[in-house]
């Protein structure tokens, strides 16, 4: 299998997966967050969806090239090198973002192997931290096969739920396109508007590519990031677009999207078998998304410590960090998943969008394609002010 890893598959294909397998959790997996960022504009929702298409494909492009050219794998080498002495303040956005995803999933997964199993959810979100705990106490090898096989697996999962629901809301979806039907939405449902709101879900989502800097390191050329990135826009996007047009064949029921977890109520009238298997799918979504955000950070504290001592961080601290991150998002998850999504989510995007979106977008651009590496020699990127 490491034959795999090392060839185009790694090159092209494995950044994807892990971008996708990352975002799972936190953008699509109960499907509120699509309602919040798309979907409640109903017929026009799929304007959003064009918009996340585009945002995930040229931010993904981007990173991987900047990335690739610089050869920096961690996000503390990207931001170095990207925003100099001021690198500390995606550090910042990143770590609180982080633990926000993973509370949010952490609460969704409670709730959800509670109903769909009848799992104590104190016992079911204890057993997902222990998983994201080993996951990172064994190193990239095993994350990268565990995303990879999970993200089939995840995919499969996905793609049933939505045959399921859109085959048996189909005509209904239909009639809330020849209607026009954007009643969920009270206020502006413009062009911009709607396109903006797919950029906030973009926003937020940034936070979820540094978990891939890892796998560019095989990347070669400026047509491998290009070709990468596509791909990883299209995984990306896929999944918001099933979840969309479930919730099309609900829209506008108050019972559906104005529920904690959109997905288990669409799913309600299926065999029991089915909504047990989505509380599995849901769970592996979570440990996904803890695994590879914790992981970045990890590689970043791994790296300023390498930098001081020459050491590496022991396998037994990689897991305590893991464990002690699940931790605090556990606590967060206590306020619930529709204040976490709409009102931490929307202010995370901000943050993110001002610390890496448009710095990527006019920084990176032009250090992408009118500097060479020689150039960026300065005495800014071996600033840490945060030592």
């Amino acid at each position: 299998m490491s034959r795999l890893f090392e060839g185009r598959f790694g090159r092209l294909i494995l950044p994807a997966i892990i971008l996708q397998s990352v975002l799972i959790g936190g953008g699509f997996a109960t499907g509120r967050e699509i309602v919040e960022f798309g979907g409640s504009y109903g017929a026009l929702g799929w304007i959003a969806g064009v918009g996340i298409f585009f945002g995930f494909t040229i931010t993904a492009i981007l990173m991987f090239e900047f990335a690739r050219k610089y050869q920096v794998f961690d996000y503390r080498a990207l931001f170095q090198k990207l925003i100099g002495r001021f690198w500390f303040l995606f550090d910042i956005v990143y770590i609180m973002l982080a633990v926000l995803i993973i509370a949010i999933m952490a609460s969704a997964t409670g709730e959800i192997l509670n109903t769909t199993m009848g799992i104590n959810y104190w016992v079911g979100v204890i057993l997902i931290a222990v998983a994201v705990a080993v996951l990172n106490l064994y190193g990239k090898g095993l994350i990268e096969k565990f995303k990879t096989i999970g993200t089939v697996f995840l995919m499969g999962g996905y793609l049933l739920f939505a045959f399921l629901v859109i085959s048996s809301t189909w005509e209904d979806a239909l009639a809330v396109f020849t209607t026009q039907d954007t009643s969920f939405v009270a206020g502006d449902t413009s062009v911009f508007k709607i396109l903006w709101t797919g950029m906030l879900y973009v926003g937020y989502s940034i936070a979820i590519y540094p978990a891939a800097l890892f796998t560019i390191k095989r990347q070669t050329s400026r047509s491998d990031a290009v070709l990468s990135g596509l791909i990883a826009g299209v995984f990306m996007t896929i999944p918001w677009f099933l979840t969309y047009f479930s919730l099309l064949g609900h829209y506008p029921s108050e019972e559906v999207l104005g529920t904690s977890v959109p997905w288990l109520a669409m799913l309600s009238d299926q065999h029991v078998g089915i909504i047990i298997f989505f509380g599995i799918v849901v769970g592996w979504t979570l440990v996904e998304t803890a695994s590879g955000m914790i992981h970045a950070f990890i590689d970043r504290v791994e790296s300023q410590v390498q930098e001081h001592t020459n050491k590496s961080l022991s396998d037994i601290t990689k897991g305590a960090i893991a464990f002690g991150a699940l931790i605090l998002a556990i606590i967060l998850s206590q306020v619930g998943i529709i204040d976490l999504i709409a009102k931490g989510y929307t202010i995370m995007a901000y943050a993110m969008m001002a610390v890496f979106f448009i710095p990527l977008l006019t920084i990176g651009v032009y250090k992408i394609f009118f500097t060479t590496e020689q150039e960026e020699e300065t005495p800014d990127t071996k600033i840490d002010i945060a030592n």
